[in-house]
């Protein structure tokens, strides 16, 4: 078992998700690994709303998708999400898409931590101590 935090998360995909032939666009895995990212932190104690407010900006700045088997209309999808690496200024996680066991895609992204004018900043000890204990 990892020693890596991690997450998991259910989704049910949406008619609103699909192409004409009820297949989920490929458009809306990025949103549902962001979903992963929230609700990875929010179990370990932290929100983005308070960090933002804190002028504390994650931002994608690397996203790599690979697409295994298609996922469909009204399928229940499990999403974990895992913290890989945590650096001075940026966060790596990867996750895995699956469906009744079965990987339907892999993911990797990377994040950096902004200030309010888009500048590179350090991760905060608040956020690291968080996640760099556990990762």
């Amino acid at each position: 078992m990892s020693s890596r935090p991690e997450h998991a998360l259910d989704i049910r995909v949406r008619y609103c998700e699909c192409d004409p032939m009820g297949v989920a666009h490929h458009s809306v895995y990025p949103i549902w690994f962001e979903m992963g990212r929230t609700e990875l932190l929010r179990a370990q104690g932290g929100n983005y709303r308070d960090l933002e407010a804190a002028g504390i900006f994650l931002a994608v700045v690397s996203l790599s998708v690979k697409y295994k088997r298609p996922a469909k209309y009204d399928d229940v999808l499990t999403l974990v999400t895992i913290l890989d690496d945590v650096g001075h200024v940026k966060i790596e996680h990867s996750y895995r898409l699956e469906r009744d066991g079965e990987v339907l895609a892999t993911a990797e992204t990377t994040l950096a931590c902004l200030n309010r004018d888009g500048r590179a900043q350090p991760l905060p000890d608040l956020l690291r101590g968080s996640m760099a204990g556990r990762a």
